[in-house]
């Protein structure tokens, strides 16, 4: 007889009346984290967008920063979902054999396609003058290294350069929309679900990109204030006020767009409101209420919007943006933690609940979670080391 003591330590954590396939929810941790990451890539790359194509020249330094950080989160963001899959060697199938009906089967080719198209020509052509001038100017295998990057192409007159922007421009534009497809597909998947009413929303997909954008902002402020603070470079307050006013702007707009969402929910009061009435005020109201709501929603928003009404000195402005930061993050990836596991805590009998608990070791625990999360950050470490993104061109270009 099979093993079913998991199944028995599900039940002792059952409330009310729940169907058997309901006892324990499927999707876990990393699952959360696979949708959190790709959150960051579109977020960080609509951040760069804003300087290449709506000309918001405060946010420039932070435009290579924004491409490096949302390459390295592209890297590991399938990493959570082939951890979770029974025979993860087999991932190529849904490349080999497309489903063309099948959302899920999307993410493979929106993947390439961002992957290879928009973020690596986009950063290609950004840096090429450079991989030209540092291949000349490097030796032993930093010039290799550069030298293998230029693809041969080493022409950098001002006609090339010229070519060079507007290559980069073009495929920006075409990357907006593809980072709205990147992400705006994971809200899909969950809104149309029809069988699950916390998940079933028209808004979902909208809410989950604005939230995307949110993170990117978040992080590509953290990092780019945390590495001046490392190179002891003097804080750019021009840039880092502009990216904590976009920051609360959609900010304001993400959290509009929930609370519409609630409100529509109230108003309509279908049969399942009253279990998604008692789950946000029971079993998600320390992630939903505390740590999503009030810790990473409504104090961002005040302590921005408090330093927009007010004059505040730099050093504390830099402070309450570090602060921000790190709470908006706090604050998107448990709405990921709400929406992914708090729809597989009731049952479909709308008469009862369960819960889910992270373990520490495992394929899916809490560990495995975490090193997949700080992945991002080691490669983004390296790409930093031979990609700086601090200097626009290299000095001895100048002279070209």
């Amino acid at each position: 007889m099979p093993d079913q003591s998991h199944l028995y330590e599900a039940l002792k954590h059952v409330v009310g009346y729940i169907y058997p396939n309901d006892i324990e929810a499927h999707w876990s941790i990393l699952i959360v984290l696979y949708p959190y990451l790709t959150g960051l890539v579109a977020g960080a790359f609509i951040l760069a967008s804003l300087e290449r194509v709506f000309n918001v020249r405060e946010v420039r330094p932070t435009y290579r920063l924004a491409l490096l950080t949302a390459l390295a989160f592209m890297l590991i963001a399938p990493l959570p979902l082939l951890s979770h899959l029974a025979k993860p060697l087999r991932f190529w199938e849904i490349l080999v054999t497309p489903h063309l009906t099948s959302a899920m089967a999307m993410f493979g080719f929106v993947y390439m396609w961002y992957l290879m198209v928009v973020l690596l020509l986009e950063i290609w052509f950004d840096y090429r003058r450079d991989f030209v001038v540092w291949s000349r100017e490097s030796k032993g295998f930093k010039k290799y290294f550069y030298s293998v990057l230029t693809l041969g192409v080493t022409d950098i007159s001002e006609k090339a350069i010229r070519f060079d922007e507007a290559a980069v421009k073009t495929i920006t534009i075409i990357g907006i929309p593809s980072a709205f497809l990147l992400h705006g597909y994971v809200g899909f998947i969950f809104g149309s679900i029809k069988a699950n009413p916390w998940w079933s929303s028209v808004l979902m997909p909208v809410i989950f990109l604005f939230s995307a954008i949110v993170s990117g902002i978040a992080l590509v402020m953290l990092i780019y204030l945390l590495s001046n603070k490392i190179r002891r470079v003097k804080q750019n307050m021009e840039c880092l006020d502009t990216l904590a006013r976009y920051l609360m702007y959609v900010f304001i707009i993400d959290f509009a767009l929930e609370g519409l969402d609630v409100i529509q929910r109230t108003y309509t009061a279908e049969e399942s409101f009253d279990i998604i009435y008692a789950l946000v005020h029971g079993h998600l109201f320390e992630t939903h209420i505390i740590f999503q709501l009030i810790l990473g929603t409504l104090i961002p928003i005040a302590l921005i919007g408090w330093i927009q009404l007010k004059h505040v000195p730099a050093n504390v402005r830099v402070s309450i943006y570090a602060v921000c930061g790190v709470l908006t993050l706090i604050g998107i990836f448990f709405m990921r933690w709400n929406v992914v596991i708090g729809g597989q805590l009731f049952s479909k009998s709308l008469r009862g609940f369960t819960t889910y608990k992270v373990g520490l070791v495992g394929w899916e625990g809490g560990l495995m979670a975490l090193g997949q999360a700080m992945l991002p950050i080691l490669i983004l470490a390296f790409l930093i080391k031979f990609l700086p993104p601090w200097q626009e061109h290299p000095t001895s270009d100048r002279a070209h």
